[in-house]
């Protein structure tokens, strides 16, 4: 039972001077704190590895080399390798030419198994242990059939509970690996990361004279114009400069007067921030019909399509930051 459930209620441990201290009053300031970690653990995270515990082996090794790391299991225990360990695979030669499989677990011992890491004798009473090691427990477990279940039941729950940690796959024939271990079914403490996607749009507000002179713009049946605008992204609270993607939507005939004007663009974004971006679209206006392709637009026309363009025209876009 641990000292939380014996209390009923969170105490704070309190010492004063001259107070005597017995065993028990310092292993349950220990155990106290100790529980308190363990309940954030399984309260806020998730079972599985938090960093390292890489496992690395080639075809024909007959062992693996595991990674120092850190790991929690279902109950927030904390499962910590402080240094390399190299671990003999099972002695297995396969099933009729066939390979066998095997998950590599890791988990945390019983507090009964516990290494009596350090003893010191005490006054007037027997030796005794002061620190403990806390050495985390590797187990192979054995699958079976197409979808790889766990031959033993008790090895399935608690793998399904958490209580053990998958690190790795091995593929064993003839006692020796028959491909390069596999850590892509690892169990991991911290949720795949998801890119985060927002989305807008904004009305264009001046469409301007295109300042650049271009040899294709003298010819008078083409009359040009430019949008440079700033995109506003910021209610999408990005952390980072996201990839922006964007292109302008809204007509692109306009009917003026007698005759039919139509429009060509050239979107692209020229910079980009993470709470805004810089968009630069050329626009060429031409007569559409072929009985007014060599009558030159007027400025009223072309006027009355910039017009349109400032109350149809929109510019949608989707960020993604990684």
């Amino acid at each position: 039972m641990s000292i939380i459930d014996e209390t009923r209620f969170i105490e704070r441990l309190h010492f004063f001077d001259g107070q005597r201290l017995v065993a028990s009053d310092l292993q349950g300031l220990e155990e106290f704190n100790r529980e308190m970690r363990r309940m954030h653990n399984m309260c806020l995270h998730q079972h599985g590895v938090g960093s390292g515990f890489a496992v690395s082996g080639e075809k024909g090794d007959r062992e693996v080399t595991i990674g120092p790391g850190y790991a929690i299991d279902s109950l927030g225990r904390e499962i910590i390798l402080t240094q390399t360990e190299v671990l003999a695979i099972p002695p297995d030669a396969g099933d009729k030419g066939n390979s066998s499989f095997y998950d590599l677990t890791v988990s945390y011992p019983q507090d009964s198994a516990l290494e009596e890491a350090e003893t010191r004798d005490g006054i007037c009473l027997p030796r005794g242990a002061i620190r403990l090691r806390e050495a985390p427990i590797f187990c192979w477990v054995e699958l079976s059939g197409e979808n790889f279940i766990p031959t033993k039941s008790k090895l399935v729950t608690d793998l399904q509970t958490g209580l053990k940690i998958r690190l790795a796959r091995v593929e064993i024939l003839n006692c020796r690996l028959n491909a390069r271990v596999s850590v892509a079914l690892r169990d991991n403490a911290r949720p795949e990361v998801t890119p985060y996607v927002a989305a807008g749009f904004q009305q264009v507000l001046t469409v301007q004279n295109f300042p650049l002179p271009l040899p294709i713009f003298t010819d008078p049946r083409v009359r040009t114009r430019v949008i440079i605008d700033t995109i506003d992204t910021s209610a999408a609270s990005f952390l980072a400069t996201p990839e922006y993607m964007a292109h302008i939507t809204g007509p692109r005939r306009f009917d003026v007067g007698s005759r039919e004007l139509a429009i060509f663009d050239q979107f692209s974004i020229t910079s980009s921030a993470k709470d805004k971006f810089e968009i630069l679209d050329l626009i060429f206006l031409v007569p559409n019909r072929p009985t007014s392709l060599s009558q030159p637009m007027t400025d009223a026309e072309v006027n009355e399509v910039v017009s349109q363009i400032s109350k149809k025209w929109e510019v949608v876009w989707m960020g993604v930051e990684r």
